[in-house]
């Protein structure tokens, strides 16, 4: 039985990514320091083959030790967003990079190595987004995610997976993603108010990452040395159409549009998701999916405080 480290594994993607990979016959480590106070583990502890360890990627000794007792390696651990990032930027820097070099040293030809990066790396562009795109980070966090990626892939050992917005209901809820946050407006407030709604992004549900996961790591050898862009391709929308996407199931949803604000990081492209897919590859879940899925989830938050579930 195949063991895997997952830092950063009792947030948001790292809840959900555990459970399935327990589920689906590997033994899971979870190695995180409960920044944010979450709880989204506790229904794991009574799965064969979990363990859990509270600690720092920072501490990067004891990272090194843990590493050299698994086959592979997802470093999820990171602050994320660029509100976050800047917030802290050197703290930005120990988690999203400095964790991927300690990793680096110790790392051997037996292990495997997947890394979480983003697609906002790439910015904004005309042309749509393939693996050979140039990067054009706009934010601390898409630096520092394409540092870590470079030194990774330099390394010759490693696959980085560019994961499209992620939506969807995780045990270590979050409602500041963008669906999930529309969604919850959509709800609580009954309208939305879009600024630069022509700005489009892909989407991706959280619990195809953790497939994706589990898909590289039974082809790592074809995979190997190289980055991947993970996302729906049918879901390369604009925020306009993410929001009509989301009143066709709460029709009295009033959208307003009113370029009162600009958006952090200027993200705006479409992206294209062929070089997985044509692995054999494909998503399970669309929005639709998600958006019926976070209706139903929101009634079990909805009156709690929102600074639980969020990273900002």
């Amino acid at each position: 039985m195949k063991k895997v480290l997952i830092t950063g594994g009792a947030g948001y993607l790292g809840s959900t990514l555990s459970d399935h990979l327990l589920t689906n016959g590997y033994k899971v480590t979870v190695l995180d320091n409960l920044m944010y106070n979450q709880i989204s583990l506790l229904h794991l502890f009574k799965k064969n083959g979990f363990k859990f360890i509270q600690g720092d990627v920072r501490d990067s000794e004891n990272l090194k030790k843990i590493v050299k007792n698994h086959d592979i390696i997802i470093p999820l651990a990171a602050i994320v967003g660029m509100p976050a990032c800047e917030a802290n930027p050197e703290l930005t820097v120990a988690v999203n990079f400095n964790q991927v070099e300690s990793i680096l040293e110790v790392l051997n030809d037996n292990q495997k190595l997947i890394l979480p990066n983003t697609n906002s790396q790439y910015g904004s562009s005309d042309s749509i987004i393939t693996e050979e795109s140039p990067f054009n980070p706009l934010s601390l966090y898409a630096k520092t995610k394409c540092d870590a990626e470079d030194a990774m892939l330099s390394n010759g050992n490693g696959v980085s997976l560019r994961l499209a917005t992620v939506f969807g209901v995780s045990p270590r809820m979050r409602t500041d993603l963008l669906v999930n946050d529309f969604v919850y407006k959509s709800i609580v407030d009954g309208y939305l108010v879009l600024f630069e709604a022509h700005f489009k992004r892909n989407y991706i549900h959280v619990q195809d990452i953790a497939r994706t996961f589990q898909f590289i790591i039974e082809n790592y050898d074809s995979c190997k040395g190289q980055a991947f862009n993970v996302g729906l391709s049918s879901a390369n929308l604009s925020k306009l159409e993410l929001a009509e996407k989301i009143k066709s199931h709460i029709p009295a949803l009033v959208i307003k549009e009113d370029n009162f604000k600009e958006d952090f990081d200027k993200r705006n492209y479409i992206v294209s998701n062929e070089k997985l897919e044509s692995l054999g590859w494909s998503p399970e879940f669309d929005l639709d999916y998600g958006i019926k899925q976070l209706v139903s989830a929101y009634k079990l938050i909805i009156n709690k405080n929102n600074e639980t579930f969020t990273n900002l």
